[in-house]
């Protein structure tokens, strides 16, 4: 697996972006029972998920505009502002908002399965965009964790009642996993020039014009659960935020097409995470589809 030409990372630098990567990875992985925790059911509503998108974004906006000023951060080049309205579309608003809607019909534990092709597809991005390159071996085991993902997503499908076809969710989740690589790639396009904080940071504060109004305007008027709240709070201040300083650095530094791998591990993080935060059981078959799609991404890393 070889990255562009212009830029071969060294050893040193791809072991600490390997190490930032999964330090982002593990941030991010507890986002899908946070959101579930923001969002509640359908049955049992929370926070709505236009209001957990934005007041997300809204709340990490802030943040940003502390950080910039105290860091006293010039604006960014007329040429970067294209990737970051990609990063606003894809890590602010795509992402949050498919995954919020698909989590108040399934369980994290089912979203952690289907979200796991985000290193696949992250890779994928990548190699358009960067042209970061891979060998066959690499898509083929990519194209295998994806039909497992399919067979696992029609399995629940028929084991609920919902007949032999894949849920709306799904299609919700796999909408939310190229959002979120799109962003992630246009975001670690421009890290080396801007700096990881700096670019989660502009991506923020150029959405807050319009995510600080909306996120006001949708203010909830029912009572929420303390743990709603508590929910909306990690995926403001570390989902959206915090969690891409480690994240857009570790890109940056190992390369987007090896670090994007990091990712195989975001699965198990998340279904970890639903245990103690949703009492969500540890069922065997998602566990087991889990490790085998993640099989598939550690298979085509070597065969890369």
């Amino acid at each position: 697996m070889s990255a562009h030409p212009s830029h071969h990372p060294s050893r040193q630098d791809q072991t600490l972006g390997l190490w930032l990567g999964v330090l982002g990875v593990a941030i991010f992985a507890v986002t899908l029972p946070a959101t579930r925790l923001a969002t509640g059911t359908h049955e049992q509503p929370q926070l709505s998920p236009w209001f957990v998108t934005l007041g997300r974004a809204a709340l990490a906006g802030l943040l940003s505009a502390v950080f910039l000023l105290a860091t006293r951060s010039p604006r960014p080049q007329p040429h970067q502002f294209k990737h970051l309205g990609w990063a606003v579309l894809g890590n602010a608003l795509g992402y949050p908002l498919l995954l919020a809607y698909a989590l108040r019909s399934v369980t994290a534990s089912h979203a952690a399965v289907v979200t796991a092709l985000l290193p696949l597809v992250t890779a994928g991005v990548a190699a358009l965009v960067l042209h970061q390159r891979a060998r066959l071996g690499f898509w083929v085991c990519a194209v295998l964790g994806s039909v497992l993902v399919v067979a696992f997503s029609l399995l629940r499908g028929g084991q609920q009642g919902h007949g032999f076809g894949l849920e709306p969710a799904d299609a919700l989740l796999v909408g939310a996993v190229v959002a979120a690589s799109v962003g992630y790639i246009h975001g670690a396009r421009i890290t080396p020039a801007l700096g990881a904080e700096r670019v989660i940071c502009w991506v923020c504060l150029l959405a807050l014009p319009a995510t600080l109004p909306a996120t006001l305007w949708l203010w909830p008027t029912q009572p929420i659960a303390p743990s709603a709240w508590g929910g909306f709070l990690y995926v403001g201040v570390f989902s959206m935020w915090a969690g891409f300083f480690a994240w857009y650095r570790g890109l940056a530094l190992g390369g987007a097409l090896r670090v994007s791998q990091t990712q195989l591990l975001q699965p198990f993080f998340s279904i970890l995470a639903a245990i103690p935060l949703l009492g969500e059981p540890l069922d065997v078959v998602t566990l087991g589809f889990a490790l085998a799609v993640v099989a598939t991404v550690v298979a085509g890393k070597r065969l890369s």
